[in-house]
């Protein structure tokens, strides 16, 4: 179960670099050629908006698969402890 944590935690990490670093890249861009981002209709910040969106799913998916492996580990120790107990 560490090395599953550990994992999910590296996926957290890495999800959240990938974003900091699209936004400022983003910004970057914008500053650089700002005449880009006036033709279109939408603000520049436009997909730095979805990317968090994005970005919060993943990890909200990561945190409740984090949150069940460690819920059906302590389960399936207890059950064991249980059964092992009730055996002798």
């Amino acid at each position: 179960m560490k090395q599953l944590n550990r994992v999910l935690n590296c996926i957290i990490g890495a999800f959240i670099g990938v974003f900091i670093g699209q936004c400022i890249w983003q910004y970057g861009d914008f500053c650089r050629n700002p005449e880009f981002y006036a033709v279109t209709s939408a603000p520049w910040y436009t997909s730095i908006i979805f990317y968090a969106v994005v970005t919060v799913v993943i990890i909200a998916i990561v945190l409740a698969v984090n949150y069940l492996s460690i819920n059906i580990s302590n389960n399936v120790y207890y059950l064991w402890n249980s059964y092992i107990e009730f055996l002798f």
